[in-house]
């Protein structure tokens, strides 16, 4: 195999892998605010 075809796979292997924390990361994010939101609106409206 070419050497820039080996480095190009490589290239894209490494940036698929930073892709994929970067949405994990937006995930846990997103996570953290709807329990926020869950949270405040629990304490507007007790008991419901």
């Amino acid at each position: 195999m070419n050497n820039s075809i080996k480095a190009a796979l490589a290239l894209a292997a490494l940036l698929t892998a930073a892709a994929c924390n970067t949405v994990e990361g937006v995930g846990k994010d997103m996570e953290q605010a709807g329990d926020h939101i869950e949270d405040r609106a629990e304490q507007a409206n007790p008991g419901k």
